[in-house]
């Protein structure tokens, strides 16, 4: 039986990539900044919360991550963790930078320290990535950030590649797309858009107010996501990946198609707050997710329509 370690397996993927993993038959260790207090909601909605091993984990103290490392002895070790709100950084890019980057280092330190034959996957992101002025991205192209958050896992992935380099260490990074299931918290844009269709749609809200919805994104579903952050760590050699639908929506398409699924007409209730916009953001998300399907047999077979009407789906489900 593998054993892995899921830092930050309270969010939404780290609770997806905990329930594929114990279907494939691992020991599955999660953890969290205060194991004991954590409600860990993701996973008992999931209905696997006491099927994981969880522990107590600062990944900005090295001392703590390696004592950890050392207590679980894992086999594969998923580093999910860290502030994961790109507007959140904006307000808060210490720790932004602090959560990501150096935990991510600590990590990979604590890994080279103990010797262990370990893989290390990396949660990237395509906010790396900046305005491609809507060239499709891939792994070969260059970084250029435009957030706090964008520039911390900018610096993660670096320290990986450096580590996969200078030390040998397993050690690779998805460069994952949008994002989103049910299990997404509701200061997401696209949970906001769902609950508030739904709210809407059932009485108890009049409007929905967004910021700017001309941006285009690749957005996939989260639960296939994890399988490729699962495959990445399968193969013989550690690279990296960029993981996404390949089609691109804008996030006006996104709000039409959640009052579609709830039977109204999103400009009757959806106004522009610009106090919502974020001081700079990309226009277009673009990918190239060919090396994916090439080298690990990837490939999305959910698209933003069906993303939506699935999220709609649940939360429907929830409010009744």
């Amino acid at each position: 039986m593998k054993t892995a370690l899921i830092c930050g397996i309270s969010g939404q993927d780290g609770a997806y990539l905990a329930e594929l993993l114990l279907n494939k038959g691992y020991a599955v260790c999660g953890t969290s900044r205060d194991a004991q207090m954590s409600s860990f909601g993701n996973l008992k909605r999931l209905g696997i919360y006491d099927r994981v091993k969880l522990q107590s984990m600062s990944l900005t103290d090295f001392r703590s991550v390696l004592q950890v490392l050392t207590q679980v002895k894992p086999d594969e070790v998923y580093n999910l963790a860290g502030q994961s709100s790109v507007g959140l950084s904006f307000e808060q890019p210490v720790e932004t930078l602090d959560s990501i980057a150096r935990g991510t280092l600590n990590l990979l330190e604590a890994i080279r320290f103990t010797g262990a034959k370990i893989k290390f996957y990396n949660a990237g992101s395509s906010e790396c990535f900046g305005d491609t002025h809507g060239d499709p991205a891939d792994e070969n192209t260059p970084f250029r950030p435009r957030s706090p958050y964008a520039v911390a896992k900018s610096a993660a992935f670096w320290e990986v590649a450096n580590y996969r380099e200078a030390y040998g260490l397993f050690a690779c990074s998805g460069i994952l797309f949008n994002h989103e299931s049910p299990l997404r918290p509701s200061r997401f844009v696209t949970q906001k858009i769902v609950r508030g269709a739904c709210a809407i749609a059932a009485g108890t809200e009049d409007k929905l107010y967004l910021g700017d919805i001309s941006v285009r994104r690749d957005w996939g579903w989260a639960p296939e996501y994890v399988e490729a952050m699962y495959l990445m760590l399968q193969q013989e050699e550690a690279e990296d990946y960029a993981i996404a639908t390949g089609e691109t929506s804008s996030l006006q398409d996104f709000v039409k198609t959640a009052f579609e699924c709830v039977g109204l007409n999103w400009e009757d209730c959806v106004e522009t707050d610009k106090s919502l916009y974020r001081p700079t953001d990309i226009a277009v998300g673009r990918a190239n997710p060919a090396k994916a399907k090439q080298k690990l047999g990837w490939e999305a077979k959910f698209k933003m329509p069906d993303v939506v009407r699935m999220m709609v789906e649940a939360q429907r489900d929830r409010m009744e």
